[in-house]
């Protein structure tokens, strides 16, 4: 892969943001306000004259230390001025601080809540929303503080919450060091600094690329993304590959992959560790080979190791003896208490997620889905899903459209509409000019859970 194509990709994993906008009226017709919370957080609203009384609390990613760190209300322009047009409000955070922030976020949307309420009196009604790691946030609003909002919209989400991220992350990381780097003794956690975070991400990237110039090098390549669920069509710019192309399968996770290793996996977990006081996540006691057995692209693995001659037998087995990683239980508990999830919803959830998203993979919806069935709150959660590769690659008709089946959820007392063909109708009708892809779809299981609901879980 060329150089160019790796700085796109790991651009790519980085939600955009814009930067802070001036003070000042948006628009004749919309108000528009910028300000700052006592935590040093920056919020930002704009509110339309003939504001329909629904105020749509808008959750921003992930954004990694030392970035821009602007308020932002909504996904991006095109489905703000749709919004904008429909009457509602749009208010948002910065939250006060870059990474793994949820400690500050959730306090930070909920204060800006209070300001706009303040400013503009009482909302008929509040929607949480927001979208990759502002998923988190939105869920963690729905759970913490559902008596601020009537309903929360998660998009390409981490739902699964942070523990499950981390332990997830860990494995495809683990696998590439055993199979592609059996000689290196670069950590995959407890890193001393950023030094030693850069360069394992260096070495292993490295490892990868060598592995992927040899058919027994792709098929390893292939069996680490395989443990991340890492889809085989997972960015527009792909060619969507044929049901039995093994081999351009493999390439497109080649791509996300080496995205994986060169910067969530390790600098953003050091972040993540600073946060916790220590490494949160583990794999003493996983079982690689039932792991893959539930992968969505076991499929693909199996096939490219016959065709290199490969034992995957052999390598699994490689994986079960190989030294394992422990987490330090107090950085584990940091980590569930601040962004594991009950499953306990009060209020309607409705989730979307593309099918070939490699950063949050699609899975993360089963892992909600079995906190929230252990919970008892199974009848106030839904889950849809865009037939699109790429990390939050919705157009703006289908996030209306979500946004719309919701509030008949809200309205009703019942869901309806949360079928392929009622979504895409309504993506349309909200933007004639952009994609409507909802389809039916049932995500595999994800591959590493842990929830409140299960709190002995996690293997």
């Amino acid at each position: 892969m060329t150089s160019g194509t790796r700085t796109a990709f790991v651009a790519a994993l980085l939600l955009a943001v814009t930067a802070l906008p001036a003070t000042t009226a948006a628009s004749a017709d919309t108000t528009h306000i910028d300000g700052q919370l006592p935590s040093g957080a920056a919020y930002t609203m704009d509110v339309p004259a003939d504001w329909n009384g629904t105020v749509l609390l808008f959750s921003h990613g992930y954004r990694p230390q030392g970035s821009p760190n602007p308020a932002q209300n909504g996904p991006n322009d095109a489905t703000k001025a749709l919004l904008l047009d429909g009457g509602y409000a749009l208010i948002g955070s910065s939250y006060a601080t870059t990474g793994w922030a949820v400690t500050d976020a959730v306090p930070d949307q909920l204060a800006t809540l209070s300001v706009f309420k303040d400013r503009f009196g009482t909302a008929e009604r509040t929607i949480a929303w927001g979208q990759s790691y502002g998923g988190l946030v939105t869920t963690a609003l729905a759970e913490r503080a559902p008596q601020r909002i009537d309903g929360s919209l998660a998009m390409c989400g981490l739902v699964h919450g942070g523990v499950a991220n981390w332990n997830n992350t860990l494995d495809p990381a683990f696998a590439v060091k055993t199979l592609l780097a059996p000689g290196s003794d670069v950590p995959l956690a407890d890193f001393a600094d950023q030094a030693a975070a850069t360069n394992a991400s260096n070495t292993l990237a490295a490892a990868v690329d060598s592995a992927q110039t040899t058919a027994e090098g792709r098929a390893r390549v292939a069996l680490a993304a395989a443990l991340h669920n890492i889809p085989v069509w997972n960015d527009p710019s792909q060619t969507r590959p044929a049901e039995t192309d093994w081999d351009a399968q493999q390439a497109n996770q080649y791509t996300a992959l080496k995205g994986l290793l060169q910067v969530p996996a390790f600098s953003w977990r050091l972040e993540a560790e600073t946060r916790a006081g220590g490494n949160m996540s583990w794999n003493t006691g996983v079982d690689y080979a039932k792991l893959l057995g539930q992968s969505s692209v076991r499929k693909e693995v199996t096939e490219l190791y016959k065709k290199a001659g490969l034992s995957l037998h052999k390598d699994l087995a490689t994986l079960n003896r190989a030294p394992r990683v422990s987490a330090d239980p107090s950085a584990v508990a940091w980590m569930s208490s601040t962004s594991a999830f009950t499953g306990k919803l009060t209020k309607p959830q409705l989730d979307i997620h593309t099918t070939g998203d490699a950063l949050v993979p699609v899975q993360t919806e089963s892992a909600l889905k079995r906190a929230v069935t252990a919970a008892g709150s199974a009848p106030l959660l839904r889950q849809a899903y865009v037939d699109n590769a790429g990390h939050c690659t919705f157009s703006a008709g289908e996030q209306v459209a979500a946004l719309h089946t919701l509030e008949a959820r809200l309205d009703t007392g019942k869901w309806t509409g949360t079928d392929p063909g009622t979504l895409n109708s309504r993506a349309t009708a909200a933007d004639p000019t952009s994609a409507a892809r909802y389809v039916t779809y049932h995500p595999t299981p994800y591959l590493r859970p842990y929830d409140l609901a299960h709190p002995a879980d996690g293997q």
